[in-house]
């Protein structure tokens, strides 16, 4: 009888050990148009800076936000629906709307963390020149729209590439894609090109366009 009581409360054990996670607290959101327009006019223009010396590992992050949750869960908490985990905060189950590609997925192992301003990017921009502990900051920051779940296909088709380089296929992001970046690049005094700024700027011109058309709500989430 014991022998077969045992698998029944090693099952049950696991089990139990995933709870629904509620989502974390929001983000700032990224500023009106009007107010991104008058930032990017603020961020100095300069050249790209060399990679001389660049690591992730000078980013430290995904640090802990608790004694069981990092970062990256934190985020996956928050941007999620019906979210999931172990007792050591592995994430197991969820729905996430991808706002880079307009889709829907339900496994956690194809959603990635992106940073808005990616790592490298940053490093070009200015990071090279600061603390690693200035750097972890930067790489953990929850506070402003710098951290956000989406697919792991269009994060790493962004790698560290501005918005000269790359946009997301969700074209009715563009708007909060431009003002997020701008945001981020402004607090922490971070640098832009030419055509970076050019970028930003054409971005910018499809807020007027979407606040002219009719209301859109957001998609609900679904299996994907």
């Amino acid at each position: 009888m014991r022998s077969r009581l045992l698998p029944l409360v090693l099952a049950t054990a696991l089990l139990g050990g995933c709870t629904q996670l509620s989502g974390g607290e929001a983000a700032t959101p990224a500023p009106a148009a009007s107010e991104a327009t008058a930032q990017l006019d603020g961020l100095t223009v300069a050249n790209a800076r060399p990679m001389t010396g660049y690591s992730r590992d000078r980013f430290p992050h995904w640090r802990k936000v608790d004694e069981n949750c990092d970062v990256r869960d934190a985020v996956l908490k928050r941007d999620g629906s019906a979210v999931q985990a172990t007792r050591t905060c592995k994430i197991t189950k969820g729905s996430w709307f991808s706002v880079y590609d307009a889709k829907t997925y339900t496994d956690p192992d194809l959603i990635d963390i992106d940073h808005m301003v990616p790592l490298a990017n940053a490093w070009r921009s200015g990071a090279d020149s600061w603390t690693d502990d200035q750097r972890a900051e930067f790489a953990n920051d929850l506070t402003r729209p710098q951290l956000l779940a989406v697919s792991r296909s269009t994060n790493r088709a962004k790698g560290d590439q501005d918005p000269s380089q790359w946009k997301p296929k969700n074209h009715d992001y563009w708007c909060e894609y431009a003002r997020r970046w701008i945001v981020v690049k402004s607090f922490w005094k971070l640098t832009v090109t030419d055509r970076e700024k050019t970028a930003l700027r054409e971005m910018l011109g499809t807020c007027r366009a979407q606040s002219s058309g009719p209301p859109t709500s957001s998609p609900s989430p679904g299996a994907s």
